[in-house]
């Protein structure tokens, strides 16, 4: 018996679907569901993208876009928050902020959830890393600790909460403590 060749499912495929919720990202030839935020993510990421918005987007510096598809290097990602200096947004021809990013962030925090596997968000964050972002964490809310990837350089573990977090350095005026970052999940 002779058996058709199966069409590998490609990018384009991928991005011809419908959005799914939450979100489904393309990553080494797989679509990957993205796991449904739960009430520390959710804490984290709203608060972490007001705070970068209100300190960067007011002085033109970066703007920060939560779950944002970003298509780039053959792959496509939804970081839980993606940073872009400003000169870096992506603008329709009128100016106003386009709704596809061919590009990679310039920032990527990622933020863990209880049913979340490390493993695909650290490949994630080191394939960006390979395709020119400058700087990205992983933050674990249940431990308390914020991984620093940064590329070429050794990963950097915060988990002291009055340890300052080295930024990206469009991004150096900014001053935020392990435990900042912490304190937004107290009401």
């Amino acid at each position: 018996m002779v058996q058709a060749a199966v069409k590998p499912f490609s990018l384009d495929d991928f991005l011809a679907m419908p959005d799914t919720e939450p979100e489904s990202e393309y990553f080494d030839n797989e679509i990957i569901q993205k796991t449904m935020p739960k009430g520390k993510h959710s804490a984290i990421q709203g608060e972490f993208t007001s705070f970068l918005n209100i300190s960067l987007r007011a002085k033109h510096i970066a703007r920060a876009f939560p779950e944002l598809r970003c298509t780039f290097g053959g792959m496509s990602i939804v970081p839980d928050i993606s940073v872009f200096r400003w000169e870096n947004i992506v603008r329709d021809p009128d100016g106003k902020i386009a709704n596809i990013f061919n590009i990679p962030p310039d920032w990527i925090i990622e933020i863990l959830s209880p049913d979340q596997r490390q493993t695909k968000l650290i490949k994630k964050i080191l394939f960006a890393l390979d395709h020119g972002t400058e700087m990205a964490w992983l933050l674990d809310p249940d431990e308390e600790v914020i991984f620093i990837y940064r590329a070429n350089q050794a990963l950097k573990i915060c988990d002291r909460p009055e340890q300052v977090l080295p930024m990206p350095n469009f991004a150096i005026d900014l001053q935020l403590t392990v435990e900042t970052i912490f304190s937004w999940l107290h009401e």
